[in-house]
């Protein structure tokens, strides 16, 4: 049917209609941006919900920090020159301007900015955000530099970052992937055709995925979707493309070799897509927003990426014939895919021959990479997550630097009026509190909301135990039923569901993945053999990749999603590259025997699991191309996992593995004789 004369047609017309019918169905669907990052069940979260009952909900504040640029104290003119400024911010619609508030070293001054905002909350901030700005770089201050900051502030900031990103990403991800396949193929022709059929799965992945996002609420990062689409397709492409150049060589019929492939390659791909989308819907059951949201649209990114390589590629494929290879064209008689790969079969036959030093020096190495986990701590601040500067981080810190570090980010508490006085006490007992005081009361008179300012800086260790004893004396109150949120609040709340979903999700990942190769695989002990040599090279890769972002990048911690992101593309991408390589191992061995299985699964597929290895590692990295630390930390990490697996963990460790264990590892098989 899909490589038919006619049906190859038929089929390629069908597929090109489908993908083409989900990018108009799905054209102008577009995501709602969001970043919750707390548990919505949290207490900070409940905190943000009941404060949108108060009247005020809809004001927005920013801070305006004017401080003297040689860092000295301010002058009579200087500080005339930001009240002067303070006077200009009244032209703001509907503005109440505070200050400007003078810090205990004279060498800063804040204003602070509170408007209300209309219900379009994301466009009315960032035309807030703009105008203040604008406001203040009209009226400057010589000697002065002034940075407006806030919520609304870094909201702008983000999203002004992220202009025409996912497009460059884009752009570099088609670039790398059709750079790789033309050193690949080595033809002027053939990469257009798996690069047009994953791109424009992509394009109908990222459609639906946004429509998808919409309609139920979800919260995903489109660049991690669009890349994981583009490296797992590619991965497929390769796959089957390198089985069927490799059927060409004894097969006349360009038709019949492409349906052997074909044929020969599914149960490997479907596993392949089978583990990775299960190991993706686990994360519907975290807690994070974020990370359940991500893994419901990469699923459906690779379930269309699947079917746009297995339905639409080998059509497209038929149709253009044996020539696309060209100028290498494969025929009848030539060099097969074993003869082509000497130097894997060398490998193979050396590490099959004497195992035990591969093996050893590969598990020494990953050893050692597992040691950069030692010393890594979990948990970026707000001012960290940003790769590329910003006014509003800028602005953060020199507010931090100049005031009380607590006051650029206050606790909110929500508590019963009745007790409100009662509430105020108990956090002004608290040590490490600055200042507590009455900032609204909800309409119906019942609750108010109380601002608190620490002393400790934001996102440090000492600001997450104030939230816990803050927490602690605030419910011990009788009948307040007092909660504390607030960014600082949610920082805890989002660290203790990331937790949650790492202790939750991992091992589920591992046990689906086992099942997965217990499948494949019809074994036991080859599958639990070869998911502990995965997770342990998942494991090294977050040591390795931890390590660089503190050496190389200056990246102190690791964000708080990457640990479960990382080891969740790390396992199920990296049993793909296991799957392809003993699947075809399994194969061999029924007539060759375990060890020499192995030497020519190797040869057959070492090139061809480079390839994808490549590939997959470069399109993660163009992931540092976006302006969130978290986003280049999975890049790095996963990069880097990739390539040790590819290079490392199947070229020496599996194969030793297999010539250690020999027949062993297929119990309940026949295989044929042993290779002595």
């Amino acid at each position: 049917m899909l490589t038919s004369r006619r049906g190859a047609w038929l089929s390629l017309a069908i597929g090109v209609i489908a993908l083409v019918a989900l990018l108009g169905i799905f054209g102008r669907a577009a995501m709602t941006t969001a970043d919750q990052s707390e548990p919505p069940g949290s207490e900070s979260a409940r905190v943000a919900a009941v404060t949108e009952e108060f009247p005020d909900a809809d004001d927005r504040t920013l801070i305006v920090v004017a401080s003297s640029a040689d860092e000295s104290a301010l002058t009579d003119a200087q500080r005339a020159g930001i009240a002067s400024l303070a006077d200009e911010l009244e032209a703001v619609a509907g503005a109440k301007v505070l200050g400007p508030f003078p810090s205990d070293d004279g060498i800063a001054q804040v204003i602070q900015v509170t408007a209300s905002v209309s219900d379009d909350h994301t466009e009315a901030d960032r035309l807030l955000v703009e105008e203040v700005r604008g406001i203040v770089a009209d009226h400057r201050v010589h000697g002065v530099d002034a940075q407006v900051t806030g919520g609304p502030a870094f909201g702008a900031d983000i999203a002004a970052a992220f202009d025409g990103a996912d497009f460059t990403l884009l752009l570099v991800t088609i670039g790398i992937v059709a750079l790789l396949l033309i050193f690949t193929y080595r033809s002027p022709v053939l990469w257009l055709i798996p690069l047009v059929v994953v791109g424009v799965a992509d394009q109908a992945a990222n459609k639906a995925t946004a429509a998808l996002g919409s309609a139920m609420g979800l919260q995903f990062d489109t660049g991690i979707v669009s890349v994981l689409v583009f490296g797992a397709g590619t991965n497929y492409a390769l796959l089957l493309i390198s089985r069927y150049r490799e059927q060409l060589s004894s097969d006349p019929d360009h038709r019949s070799a492409l349906a052997a492939a074909w044929r020969a390659t599914v149960p490997a791909i479907l596993a392949s897509n089978v583990t990775v989308v299960l190991s993706l819907l686990t994360l519907v059951l975290a807690v994070v927003p974020g990370t359940r949201g991500l893994g419901v649209a990469c699923a459906l990114g690779l379930v269309i990426a699947l079917a746009a390589v297995l339905l639409v590629l080998p059509p497209a494929l038929a149709v253009c014939g044996r020539g696309v290879f060209w100028p290498f064209v494969p025929r009848p008689g030539a060099k097969t895919a074993a003869e082509q790969g000497k130097v894997w079969r060398k490998v193979a036959t050396r590490v099959v021959n004497k195992p035990w030093v591969p093996l050893v020096a590969g598990l020494a190495l990953l050893g050692v990479m597992s040691a950069g986990l030692f010393g890594v701590s979990v948990g970026l601040s707000q001012v960290e997550k940003f790769r590329v500067p910003s006014e509003s981080a800028i602005g953060l810190e020199a507010l931090s630097s100049h005031f009380d570090a607590g006051q650029a980010q206050p606790f909110v508490i929500v508590a019963s009026a009745a007790e409100s006085q009662d509430v105020q006490d108990a956090a002004a007992s608290v040590d490490g509190v600055v200042q507590v005081t009455e900032s609204a009361t909800s309409d119906d008179g019942e609750l108010v909301r109380l601002s608190v300012i620490g002393e400790p800086a934001p996102g440090s260790p000492e600001s997450r135990e104030l939230v816990t004893d803050l927490r602690t004396a605030v419910h011990a109150v009788p009948g307040a039923d007092a909660i504390v949120g607030g960014q600082g609040a949610s920082d805890v709340d989002a660290r203790e569901g990331n937790l949650r979903d790492f202790l939750l999700v991992a091992p589920l990942i591992l046990i689906l993945t086992l099942l997965v190769l217990i499948v494949l695989l019809r074994a036991v002990l080859a599958p639990v053999i070869l998911l502990a040599v995965n997770a342990l090279s998942a494991i090294a890769a977050i040591g390795a990749g931890a390590w660089l972002s503190r050496t190389l990048f200056g990246w102190d911690a690791l964000d708080l999603q990457v640990p479960l992101l990382a080891f969740l593309f790390l396992v199920a991408l990296g049993v793909d590259y296991t799957i392809f390589l003993v699947h075809r191992a399994r194969t061999e061995a029924e007539s060759v025997g375990t060890r020499a299985g192995m030497v020519t699964a190797l040869a057959t597929t070492g090139g061809v699991i480079t390839s994808a290895g490549i590939v997959l590692a470069a399109v993660f990295a163009a992931l540092g191309l976006l302006p969130l630390v978290t986003l280049g930390q999975i890049g790095l990490i996963v990069g880097v996992g990739v390539l040790v697996d590819t290079l490392v963990v199947r070229t020496l460790v599996v194969p030793a593995l297999f010539a250690v264990v020999g027949d062993r590892m297929w119990p309940r098989r026949r295989v044929a004789a042993r290779v002595h």
